[in-house]
């Protein structure tokens, strides 16, 4: 009977979800939308002075969707490296994405979104705004390369057919969006 209940488990997830591929579309869902935000928040940086409330603004909305795609290639990769057949089937990033790319992009999206929060509480910016600026730098650089190797591949999936699970995919950056508006709004 717990074999039945497992499977039924599965075939439901797979069935709402989408299992690696509703997972995929989601990442590419999520990472469409970052795109979108970060592209408005990279152009307060040049006019930073007059549009630091902007900046600030755009800055914290993100945290939803950052923490929504961070979440999703999180769960690829812990579901790829326990060996789940699904995941394992689809096969790892390129390995300079893997091994190059990936780490330092998130341990620079974790540094440049914590300095930024650090920022809104710090009397004493110094080293802090030091920090955020070099970590944007780096983020960018590996950021450029993150989407000139994945955004072909985002196109044609977000062009494609749509998969079962869809509208949860939705509710869910939906419901990211709303966090980082209501984080945002809260600032």
């Amino acid at each position: 009977m717990a074999t039945t209940a497992g499977k039924t488990s599965v075939d439901y997830r797979r069935r709402y979800l989408g299992g690696a591929a509703g997972n995929f579309r989601l990442t590419t869902l999520s990472g469409s939308l970052l795109l979108v935000l970060l592209a408005v928040e990279g152009a307060t940086i040049p006019f930073i002075r007059p549009l630091l409330s902007m900046h600030v603004f755009v800055g914290m909305l993100l945290l939803g969707p950052v923490a929504l795609k961070l979440g999703s290639t999180g769960y690829r990769f812990v579901r790829y490296y326990t060996g789940a057949p699904e995941y394992v089937e689809l096969g790892p990033p390129a390995p300079l994405l893997r091994v190059g790319v990936a780490p330092v992009l998130v341990l620079s999206t974790l540094t440049l979104f914590g300095t930024g929060i650090l920022l809104l509480f710090s009397p004493h910016r110094g080293g802090i705004l030091g920090l955020h600026k070099a970590s944007f730098i780096v983020w960018f650089a590996a950021c450029s390369v993150h989407v000139l190797a994945y955004g072909l591949r985002t196109l044609r999936t977000l062009l494609e057919r749509h998969f079962d699970g869809e509208s949860v995919r939705i509710a869910l950056v939906v419901a990211a969006t709303l966090v980082g508006v209501a984080i945002a709004l809260a600032t």
